[in-house]
């Protein structure tokens, strides 16, 4: 499958999430399967372009290619420019953000907001394709099927994408206001990609090997994208892929491999973050030790004493220690137990309404 010229590796994508597809979790997510994986939405207003929170955003240092970086706001013009702003370090794919449904992005008309306003939603396409052209730089579009389930106009604003040149478009089955509740449609996936020409993906509720080859077959889309289903289980590419190419599972891995995963992710975020003690990286690790342990034997206790520790080093002993205690037990890693969407969600502090402390234009 190819973005514009850019070659993927295959049809399986990490879907960008605000507060987790940091450049750590990227990187730990393509090492584990995904072909694809795009960065947490960085904003269009230059003056926050400095900031730290921005800079770590913008950091690509060592990622493996393709490098997509998504970006979010209202003004076609700062968005054109916020397009250029990323080309210039290191973006080779820009997307633009049409569906985040977070208050704190929707009440300022970005996100997944821009689908009430399709006139505005085509200036910031056109703006940003037409500032991206010249660096042979492809765009993408992510989306939800539309604001409420009286206003589905993703095939709408699907075909004006394509008419302006956007490379590949993402449907997440879900409308603004269902937010992450109830259940993803592809109905609307599946109109999507029956009109159009270029790649078309599917997001929402993808979770197991099965539901991702019920999904293409029921969308004919060109790949699928994962979001929080790759929370504390980002080995779920390969799961997927090796099913869809064999029909069978993949045995569960190992306890001491998930180990092995979890600190060299933990040491990448707290090169990016900070390792100092009580610092931004310590907080942060948090929810990914959360997201590991939280159905396995455990692991909700684990993760209440986890959540007292105030420095890297404490983190990772305990990691350590945990696991190899699970492994003295388990030499593969347990069926997860059952989780309640509720706790699931409480949990879920990283997805796209964790844009709290991010403005935008």
């Amino acid at each position: 499958m190819h973005i514009g010229d850019i070659r993927l590796a295959n049809r399986l994508f990490a879907a960008p999430m605000a507060g987790v597809t940091d450049r750590p979790f990227r990187q730990l997510c393509k090492r584990l399967g995904a072909g694809y994986a795009v960065s947490e939405m960085v904003t269009s207003r230059r003056e926050l372009w400095a900031s730290l929170k921005t800079s770590r955003r913008a950091n690509h240092d060592g990622e493996a290619a393709p490098i997509a970086v998504q970006i979010a706001g209202t003004d076609a013009a700062m968005m054109a420019e916020a397009a250029a702003y990323n080309i210039d370090r290191g973006a080779q794919i820009i997307d633009i953000n049409m569906g985040c449904p977070a208050k704190k992005v929707c009440n300022r008309w970005a996100g997944s907001a821009l689908m009430q306003d399709e006139p505005l939603a085509l200036a910031i396409i056109d703006a940003v394709v037409a500032a991206c052209a010249p660096h042979n730089v492809p765009v993408t579009l992510k989306m939800r099927t539309g604001w409420c389930a009286a206003e589905r106009n993703a095939l709408r604003i699907a075909l004006a994408a394509e008419a302006a040149g956007v490379a590949m478009v993402a449907v997440h089955g879900r409308t603004r206001e269902q937010g992450y509740t109830g259940q993803a449609e592809y109905d609307t996936v599946a109109a999507v990609k029956a009109a159009l020409r270029i790649p078309v993906v599917a997001n929402g509720d993808i979770d197991s090997p099965e539901k991702a080859r019920d999904v293409l077959a029921a969308t004919g889309a060109d790949a699928i994208m994962i979001g929080r289903a790759a929370q504390g289980r980002p080995w779920i590419f390969r799961e997927i892929g090796h099913f869809l190419a064999t029909g069978e599972h993949l045995a569960a891995p190992e306890v001491t491999h998930v180990k092995h995963w979890l600190l060299e992710h933990l040491h990448d975020h707290y090169g990016l973050y900070g390792g100092d003690d009580a610092g931004t990286g310590v907080r942060s690790a948090r929810k990914h030790i959360g997201w590991a342990v939280r159905a396995l034997p455990g692991g909700e206790a684990f993760r209440a004493r986890m959540n007292l520790l105030q420095s890297c080093e404490a983190q990772v002993r305990a990691v350590t220690e945990w696991f190899d205690a699970l492994a003295d037990t388990h030499h593969l890693l347990p069926a997860p137990m059952p989780t309640s969407v509720a706790a699931n969600d409480a949990l879920n502090d990283g997805r796209c309404d964790n844009a709290r402390s991010e403005k935008l234009a």
